[in-house]
């Protein structure tokens, strides 16, 4: 009987990667996803601004002009912007509302209320309109609608 050894050889070219690449490639990926979520912040909170200056500029014009209309002024800012929402007292019949459907739009994307004064100090025959931004408070960084 004839019995052949049979060597094991290892090969020189393996595939596959080896500890230290995934180990690399894992490291890779971490800084990128550290590097995207560091940045988040500055792309939603720019979306943030916008979503306010819009609001204050452009989205209550409407609800305000109409109440305006079957009131036959502005609400005071004893009133505030809930008389959009919540019939007033001494509306004498005139009130059409709801002019706006919920609260929430009574908040600033970072959780304030809005800013509301009429008759406006800026704008005399109308409404002053604004968020304090992203502090929270009546700063530099505030959103207006003048």
């Amino acid at each position: 009987m004839f019995v052949s050894k049979k060597k094991t050889q290892f090969r020189a070219n393996k595939s596959g990667m080896t500890l230290i690449e995934i180990v690399l490639v894992i490291a890779l990926i971490v800084a990128i996803l550290g590097f995207a979520v560091g940045n988040l912040g500055n792309i939603f909170g720019n979306q943030q601004v916008k979503l306010a200056s819009l609001t204050v500029k452009d989205t209550y014009d409407l609800p305000l002009t109409t109440y305006r209309v079957d009131m036959g002024s502005y609400p005071n800012t004893a009133l505030g912007l809930k008389a959009l929402i919540t019939k007033p007292q001494n509306d004498r019949g005139r009130w059409r509302g709801p002019y706006l459907k919920d609260e929430e739009k009574l908040i600033d994307p970072w959780g304030n209320p809005y800013q509301y004064v009429s008759p406006g100090t800026h704008n005399k025959t109308g409404y002053d309109l604004s968020s304090w931004g992203p502090d929270g408070v009546a700063s530099g960084d505030d959103i207006k609608n003048w």
